[in-house]
């Protein structure tokens, strides 16, 4: 089906805007799947937060053009989705949601990511998909300002349980 210029100025529009506040993007090929499991990627990618688009590769190179991750040119070939991490509290979603599918889905292949303007190729988009969403990041946080904490604490225990047993070994050789 042939597109006209006014939609193509839309859809690279709107891929751009969305390309433009996202932290991350991911690349994969979706060849071989059946409308229902990428309808099941798309339901699922909703629900985290993640934008999913199927993109003309001409169309999609020109609305990441200007934007961060153009450094995925190179990898829109053959049937691709693009998909975005747009949230601040998870800026790993759209690796780990691509990841997640592509365990179950063996003709789903991933084709690279781009996060903080570096390009991860195939297995190492994994880096990204184990980012720590923010909640798991503060109480990551939270138990490392927590041990030092904890273990001071111990230690006075442990003296002043030392101090007070020594003490009576000391009055019990007076007596």
């Amino acid at each position: 089906m042939a597109l006209l210029i006014e939609d193509k100025k839309q859809i690279v529009a709107e891929v751009t805007e969305i390309a433009s506040t996202a932290f991350a993007a991911v690349v994969a090929d979706y060849q071989g799947l059946t409308v229902e499991q990428l309808t099941a990627l798309r339901v699922e990618a909703r629900k985290l937060g993640v934008a999913t688009r199927v993109v003309r590769n001409t169309l999609a190179k020109r609305a990441l053009q200007d934007t961060a991750f153009n450094i995925l040119n190179d990898d829109l070939v053959g049937p691709t989705i693009l998909a975005f991490s747009t949230s601040a509290d998870d800026m790993g979603a759209a690796a780990r949601l691509f990841e997640e599918f592509a365990k179950t889905n063996k003709a789903f292949e991933l084709k690279a990511a781009a996060f903080d303007g570096k390009l991860y190729q195939g297995a190492e988009v994994s880096v990204i998909a184990n980012l720590p969403n923010q909640e798991k990041a503060l109480t990551m946080l939270a138990s490392v300002l927590q041990a030092p904490i904890s273990k001071l604490g111990r230690l006075l225990t442990a003296l002043q349980e030392k101090n007070e047993s020594g003490t009576t070994e000391a009055e019990a050789t007076e007596v």
